[in-house]
């Protein structure tokens, strides 16, 4: 059905220019999955947004496009227009740069239906929220009302996708689909688009670089370096015998759960009275919670994000926060960088108590200086009108007087840090939208240690990152907590990289923390339901072990 030949995609830049697409051959069958893999940077996305025209100014292409034999490389914008969102629709990597934050959910919707003449406004409105329902967000009545700014990443990720099925195309192009999703939810959206392809026909071409969710729903695999097809085949083939080294490497690079074994027994857990094993005295946490809540109102109706939640975060310790969208996690977080007001409870920072009755003005303001923040979304949270040298250095300027520096001195380490976390210091120069995903989120660790904290909040800290970058940005991070010896509270969805990286683990369900405890006790044996099956939805990279592990799901789900 899609026709893709000899394609090249060469962008202008300032230093000349740079050819991001060579020689892609491609095909994507009626009712197939394709999934479209590689590192960031390797030319998905760009051979992706190519098949819409949908690349910036600076782009020349190149190259063979047919859509059921329709030639669209040379279909003018008026003709191109008739295609998006009718014939292909795209789900984009960042939906919260893909949102428009003045419209109303419903309405955003209703628009791509609108705007293909699909029914009146009354019907395409009750399409919206039979959509919303669809996949998988919770009061769709409410929640079309409301705007995006109100959902947690994954609900907003859900929204793009129902976007995505509005005007039921021929193929959907999911530019990292399931990027901002907790494993509960990501296991929904596949068996969404697996139902698709397999009813209704639907192609799919899946741009991610989640192995787990390649060999959960992928029929081919094709894998791209620098710009090339280095190797396609079945998913069955390149997952489980791969040819090319690249391949091996990318695969090497997944962080997996352990199937089982002798595990360290974990650490004792403090005493109420502020005692640990043998009644030794514990130092001051430098984050905790005590029965906190934050709860939101709208329209008389009240929504309760976090529910009376306690919790310590010791000097030095990385704490994960798992839990499926909605739960709260990104609220907690919030919190603790002083973004989301408290309904109850205490906050305190390093023993100082914040909000009501705490530091308020210069002295709260210094002991912020103290804390990072690594944001879940990469594209949202850097201002597009400011280098990235500029976005490093924003810590730097803000808290001067915390740390006074010179404008070469704050550049020398604007050069420092991008070195930290692997990317060139030629970059400082450039701007957010010409980087990719990856690349953006590594920008935003780099800002988070600009002023070397002791406690970082990271929200979704590798949501954007292929396994192979994901690898090296841990690697990094790792290495930077072990020499700074900064506290974490590490927010994630993907609970490998949660046990890898992580001393204890908090589940969150419905805004409230359900099991806490040592990594290898709540991720191996976890004893609450709702932990088990969060566990019971991870995707493996390897096709036949997902397989049965999916049935095994399904058939839990169904005794349920």
């Amino acid at each position: 059905m899609l026709r893709i030949r000899d394609l090249a995609v060469t962008f202008r830049t300032d230093d000349g220019p740079v050819e991001a697409v060579r020689g892609i051959d491609l095909d994507v069958r009626r009712g197939e999955v394709l999934a479209l893999v590689g590192e960031s940077g390797s030319g998905k996305s760009v051979t992706a947004m190519a098949v819409l025209s949908l690349l910036p100014a600076t782009a020349t292409r190149t190259g063979s496009i047919e859509l059921d034999g329709r030639e669209l490389t040379t279909l003018g914008e008026h003709e191109l227009n008739g295609v998006r969102g009718k014939e292909i629709s795209m789900v984009f990597q960042e939906p919260m740069t893909a949102l428009n934050p003045s419209m109303r959910i419903g309405d955003q919707i209703a628009e791509a239906l609108l705007n293909h003449g699909v029914g009146t406004k009354q019907e395409a409105a009750r399409r919206a929220v039979e959509l919303l329902a669809r996949v998988g967000i919770p009061e769709p009545e409410r929640r079309a009302a409301g705007y995006a700014h109100e959902m947690s990443g994954g609900q907003r990720q859900r929204v793009v996708i129902a976007i995505a099925l509005a005007c039921e195309p021929k193929l959907i192009i999911a530019d990292e689909p399931t990027t901002a999703l907790d494993v509960t939810v990501q296991a929904e959206i596949l068996d969404l688009i697996r139902e698709l392809a397999h009813s209704s026909g639907t192609s799919f071409l899946l741009v991610t670089h989640n192995m787990g969710v390649v060999a959960d729903i992928a029929d081919r695999v094709a894998v791209m370096y620098r710009g090339e097809m280095v190797e396609h085949g079945t998913a069955m083939q390149v997952l489980r015998e791969p040819t090319a080294d690249y391949t091996k490497r990318l695969l090497d690079a997944v962080p997996r759960l352990p199937e089982g074994g002798e595990t360290v027994p974990p650490a004792g857990e403090p005493e109420p009275d502020g005692t640990g094993p043998g009644g030794v005295a514990l130092p001051v946490p430098v984050l905790s919670l005590r029965e906190s809540s934050v709860t939101y109102r709208k329209a008389g109706k009240s929504f309760t994000a976090l529910d009376q939640v306690s919790i310590d975060i010791a000097a030095g310790e990385i704490l994960g926060l798992v839990g499926e969208s909605g739960s709260g996690k990104s609220t907690l977080g919030k919190v603790a960088l002083g973004l989301a007001p408290t309904s109850g409870g205490e906050l305190r920072l390093f023993g100082e108590k914040l909000g009501r009755g705490g530091l308020r003005g210069r002295a709260e303001r210094r002991l912020r200086g103290r804390v990072g923040a690594i944001f879940q979304d990469p594209g949202s949270s850097l201002d597009p009108r400011t280098t990235v040298g500029e976005a490093i250095a924003e810590p730097l300027v803000v808290h001067r007087a915390v740390r006074p520096m010179s404008g070469r001195d704050r550049a020398a380490r604007v050069r420092e840090l991008l070195e930290a976390v692997e990317l060139p210091a030629s970059y400082a120069s450039r701007f957010p939208h010409e980087l990719s995903g990856g690349q953006r989120q590594r920008i935003g660790l780099a800002r988070a240690i600009a002023l070397e904290p002791e406690l970082i909040i990271a929200d979704e800290p590798t949501s954007a990152l292929d396994v192979s970058v994901q690898a090296a940005v841990l690697r990094v991070l790792r290495e930077l907590q072990e020499r700074m010896d900064f506290a974490c509270l590490f927010i994630s969805h993907d609970l490998a990289v949660v046990h890898e990286f992580s001393h204890r683990v908090a589940v969150m369900h419905e805004g409230r923390i359900v099991e806490l405890g040592a990594t290898d006790d709540v991720l191996l044996r976890p004893q609450h339901p709702y932990s088990q099956r969060l566990l019971a939805s991870v995707p493996v990279p390897d096709p036949v072990a997902q397989r049965e592990r999916r049935v095994a799901r399904l058939a839990a789900r169904s005794a349920a």
